[in-house]
């Protein structure tokens, strides 16, 4: 909008040709104003309020005259003006505060981070439609079948030409045992191809596979619902070394969380399940936290999945914590062993009919 000054007229341009204009003397001024009446297709019609004393409304960017503080000082007045006013400017108080990073990054601002770490991706999945999730869990180093024979034959070249290094031999002989989990990357990959292809096909985002964002059984859970065309989502974690989510994550849907305890609550909120498999520290982490959160029922229980049954057995004896006594009996029942991604897929929907629901739950 341009306002123009003409022997004390101030002119208010009109947005249609059609309109009437009339002149009204106001304050001193005359001022040009639309009339009560207007052309519309054809027709005349009168408007609703017509009060001469209303001025036309002010420009919402532009003035006509600038504010006083809008240019600095002049050095004119005090030749010291510009050297004051740069040690003012180039000081760290006067950044605002949400551009302060050193200032967000201390300790006094831990509350205010604490929120945005679970604002943004609240909003984000709010955003992308994500209503339930299925949780998946499970090891970085189990990695895909071919990366663990190519990891294998490296290592029984390299021994077979030092065949008395202790430390290669060990080194050999993990690669196999992860060699012989890796079979469970596939499960996974099924399994989140099963999930994707649930309810209203790959673009039904009601329920979609949660991971942690990482390599190896992780990247295996996003890499499934990825092959079908279904999004799926990766919490990533600030560590003190370099890190990379796994390509597989849909854009918009992976996030880099500063709190694990804020990780922790995202990867609940939405959860219809948790299936984990065979796993390190990070995994038994995320399992034991579900399932003290069910035991207590801090959350409404939850269908938790152990995949890979001899695996489980020997990295969580829950038979010998029972006869202890520091679990109850009914303790061991917040879980089942699974091996196959249909048996995983029957188990939860099988879980869900004994509760009267569905898996995926229709809209409200």
């Amino acid at each position: 909008m341009v306002w123009h000054r003409v022997r004390q007229t101030v002119i208010v341009p009109c947005h249609s040709q059609s309109r009437i204009l009339r002149f009204i003397r106001v304050a001193g001024m005359r001022r040009l104003c639309t009339s009560p009446v207007v052309q519309e297709k054809g027709h005349t019609v009168k408007k609703k309020y017509t009060r001469p004393e209303v001025p036309a409304p002010a420009h919402p960017h532009q003035r006509r005259e600038p504010l006083p503080w809008q240019t600095p000082k002049p050095s004119g007045d005090d030749p010291e003006c510009p050297g004051k006013l740069e040690a003012i400017l180039s000081n760290p108080s006067y950044v605002p505060a949400i551009e302060d990073v050193n200032f967000l990054d201390g300790d006094d601002a831990r509350g205010v981070r604490l929120q945005l770490d679970y604002l943004k991706p609240e909003r984000q999945l709010r955003e992308h439609g994500v209503q339930q999730t299925i949780v998946v869990f499970g090891s970085t180093r189990i990695v895909e079948p071919a990366a663990a024979e190519r990891k294998v034959g490296q290592l029984r070249e390299a021994l077979a030409a030092s065949p008395a290094d202790s430390e290669l031999q060990r080194r050999l002989f993990v690669a196999e045992r992860i060699l012989a989990k890796c079979r469970y990357y596939e499960v996974a990959r099924e399994f989140s191809r099963l999930v994707a292809n649930a309810g209203g096909g790959p673009q039904d985002s009601r329920l979609v596979v949660m991971t942690g964002g990482g390599p190896g059984m992780m990247e295996a859970a996003n890499r499934g619902a990825h092959d079908a065309g279904a999004k799926t989502v990766g919490l990533n974690i600030t560590l003190p070394h370099e890190q990379y989510p796994n390509p597989y994550v849909t854009p918009g849907l992976c996030f880099q969380f500063h709190y694990f305890a804020l990780r922790k609550m995202h990867f609940v909120m939405r959860a219809r399940a948790l299936v984990a498999f065979p796993g390190g520290f990070g995994t038994l982490d995320e399992l034991f936290e579900t399932l003290t959160l069910i035991q207590t029922r801090k959350i409404r229980p939850l269908p938790v999945v152990l995949v890979g049954e001899d695996y489980w057995r020997k990295a969580l004896d829950i038979d010998f914590l029972v006869d202890e006594g520091v679990i109850d009996i009914e303790d061991r029942d917040l879980f089942w062993y699974a091996e196959t991604a249909e048996a995983i897929w029957e188990g939860l929907q099988c879980w869900y009919e004994h509760i009267g629901e569905t898996l995926i739950e229709e809209n409200p």
